[in-house]
């Protein structure tokens, strides 16, 4: 419904299900069966190729393994390029479907239309991303963060540990007099363009560069930059003193710190179930099956985690080609599956909330 608004408390079951995930014969069109089996999985063969977010890279990775076991006559190739390449990518045929951390807008809706042809192009939210601001910082275990003081970080107003307006909000925390190292995407990112909204939202007065996918070109000259997520999270492992903004996956493989984050009803920290309470505040925007969200990034709830990106996975409603069809089809059904989102907590995810998660299986069985 468009404009809806997604009501809180409604994160799902699925955050505490079993990551052990055993998958089910395929259907009669299936190429295998695995032997031990919780869901069915209804298989479909080919190849298809896609492309898009790094923040997703993690969930993709496991979807793609665990529906290639159940249907060993799939193959799904999804290179992590960045969210701008994957939709560049989508609009020039080149992919099945793409994966973008926001939207498409509408310039590129519209060429999204033009490659679909027959039919429309449609955002389907398939996985919520928290995005961490992740640090590196010896001796430092807690660490609270507000808007303003992430805004001035990043824009190199605010330039050593201890600055007042850290230690501020940091009581009983013993910080450095250490130089910060901001770390940043330094390719098309939607992961830039959600962190960039969030300080929109919440501090334009520091914040004055948009929400635009690219790192500022005016801020340039503030910290290192890097492309895709794994890529920032392994510069904040080497480098000391430092902080960054990447999704949530990547803090647990590099074993950074993760910041709290307090918009004004005290500090919260990221765990699952508060990223998905904050994404079940969001609106839904788009038409028909096109289910692109309005996230509310200035949310003061105590249990709402406020910096939240959603992924797409970006398609033909209609019009892809009937080699792509199929696997394509399968494979989101897979992925939007109660097994598909139940696996996503235990990687750094959050699961879509069953207020959407319907709207998604609808969207998905319309593709034809």
């Amino acid at each position: 419904m468009n404009g809806s608004t997604l009501r809180r408390g409604i994160v799902p079951a699925a955050i505490v299900l079993s990551l052990s995930l055993g998958l089910a014969a395929c259907s009669s069109n299936s190429s295998s069966s695995p032997s031990s089996t919780s869901a069915k999985i209804s298989c479909a063969s080919g190849s298809i190729k896609a492309s898009g977010s790094t923040a997703q890279k993690n969930a993709i990775t496991e979807w793609t393994n665990n529906y290639q076991t159940a249907c060993t006559g799939a193959t799904i190739n999804y290179q992590a390029t960045g969210s701008g390449a994957g939709i560049k990518d989508f609009i020039n045929n080149q992919v099945a479907f793409a994966g973008s951390d926001s939207a498409l807008k509408p310039d590129e809706l519209t060429a999204a239309n033009k490659r679909c042809s027959t039919g429309p192009a449609i955002d389907i939210p398939m996985v919520v991303g928290p995005i961490a601001i992740a640090y590196n910082l010896a001796g430092v275990d807690g660490l609270t963060l507000t808007p303003q003081v992430l805004a001035k970080i990043f824009t190199g107003q605010i330039t050593t540990w201890n600055d007042p307006a850290i230690t501020a909000i940091n009581s009983g925390v013993t910080l450095p007099s250490a130089k910060i190292s901001v770390q940043h995407r330094s390719d098309a990112s939607g992961t830039t363009a959600n962190f960039a909204a969030y300080l929109v939202a919440n501090a334009a007065s520091t914040w004055t560069y948009g929400t635009a996918k690219d790192w500022p070109k005016g801020l340039k000259s503030v910290g290192v930059g890097s492309a895709g997520s794994d890529q920032v999270a392994a510069s904040l492992k080497s480098t000391p003193n430092s902080i960054g903004y990447i999704e949530y996956s990547f803090t647990q493989e590099g074993n950074l710190g993760v910041a709290k984050i307090d918009n004004g009803g005290g500090a919260v920290e990221l765990t699952p179930t508060n990223a998905g309470n904050a994404v079940a505040e969001a609106t839904v925007t788009g038409t028909g099956n096109d289910l692109a969200l309005k996230i509310d990034y200035t949310t003061k709830a105590a249990d709402a985690y406020p910096i939240i990106l959603v992924t797409y996975e970006i398609t033909c409603q209609k019009g892809l080609s009937s080699s792509d069809q199929p696997l394509t089809k399968s494979f989101l059904t897979y992925t939007a599956s109660t097994d598909g989102q139940g696996i996503l907590a235990g990687l750094g995810y959050a699961p879509l909330p069953s207020s959407i998660i319907s709207k998604v299986r609808t969207a998905v069985a319309s593709i034809s």
